[in-house]
């Protein structure tokens, strides 16, 4: 069983997801992003258009598409600041 962290995925207004997770990918200005549990702390720009992927224990994944903002990682912690983030289907997911 792979080692989980805690995420944050805050939009400008409100907290839009919030939970552990075993992996976060993210597109930032300086490529793609893979982030697991012990990741050395990071911050860094999310590129225009973006997604957020955050997959779970079991193999759950949940996406959103994010505009504008950062990815902060510290510690055994995630937390992405966006602009707006909204939902993906698992049909549109890459």
């Amino acid at each position: 069983m792979a080692k989980q962290f805690h995420v944050e995925l805050v939009a400008v207004e409100e907290k839009v997801w919030s939970g552990e997770a075993e992996m976060v990918v993210a597109r930032t200005t300086e490529g793609e992003l893979g982030v697991l549990a012990g990741h050395a702390p990071l911050l860094g720009q999310l590129a225009e258009p973006g997604q957020v992927r955050i997959k779970l224990a079991g193999g759950e994944q949940v996406s959103y598409e994010v505009a504008g903002g950062f990815l902060s990682v510290t510690g055994e912690r995630v937390t992405v600041l966006a602009e707006s983030a909204t939902p993906v289907s698992a049909a549109q997911s890459r």
